[in-house]
């Protein structure tokens, strides 16, 4: 239940919500949670390819992907080992490697992140690994994934957590 990012610079108020859900441009909005069962005993990788259609993308789409349409591209998400390319598509990155356990069956839930300057999540625990690309800047734009253990929420409030105080505070 990851924290939605509201209009408010402070927090995020909502949990984020189901993409069919969507009110308003700034958010975080689920795309996807799709269940991918064992994953190889390699490391892997989130790879992101683009196409000009989704027919196209559809057709390129294997056994771990999944495709979306945000933030203005249709996308190919794959999770697979490194150096895997999609048939005809735009390599636009490869992200990893993803710590899994060979064990565990996964589940990869993407979701579009968009922010305003200032703004933070309450505190929060991942059933895996988080990974973010971002598209562009100051009004950050980014696709997220969680890979998660299927049989774990992807994101729990985590109300037990404070703040070490270990970051340097920015020179004013």
């Amino acid at each position: 239940m990851l924290a939605t990012l509201g209009m408010s610079s402070q927090v995020f108020a909502q949990i984020c919500r189901p993409i069919s859900e969507r009110t308003a441009e700034v958010g975080c909005w689920i795309m996807s949670d799709d269940g991918l069962g064992q994953l190889p005993r390699a490391p892997m990788f989130w790879h992101l390819d683009s196409y000009p259609t989704r027919a196209q993308a559809e057709a390129a789409k294997g056994q771990r992907g999944t495709v979306v349409e945000s933030l203005g591209k249709v996308w190919l998400f794959t999770i697979d080992v490194a150096g895997w390319r999609s048939p005809n598509g735009e390599r636009v990155a490869e992200i990893g490697p993803l710590p899994v356990r060979a064990e565990a069956e996964y589940s990869a839930q993407y979701m579009e992140a968009i922010f305003t300057p200032g703004m933070t999540a309450p505190a929060h625990r991942h059933s895996g690994s988080e990974a973010w690309y971002t598209l562009t800047g100051e009004t950050r734009r980014a696709l997220v994934l969680i890979l998660h253990d299927s049989s774990q929420p992807a994101t729990t409030p985590a109300s037990d957590w404070t703040p070490k105080g270990l970051c340097k505070q920015p020179i004013k």
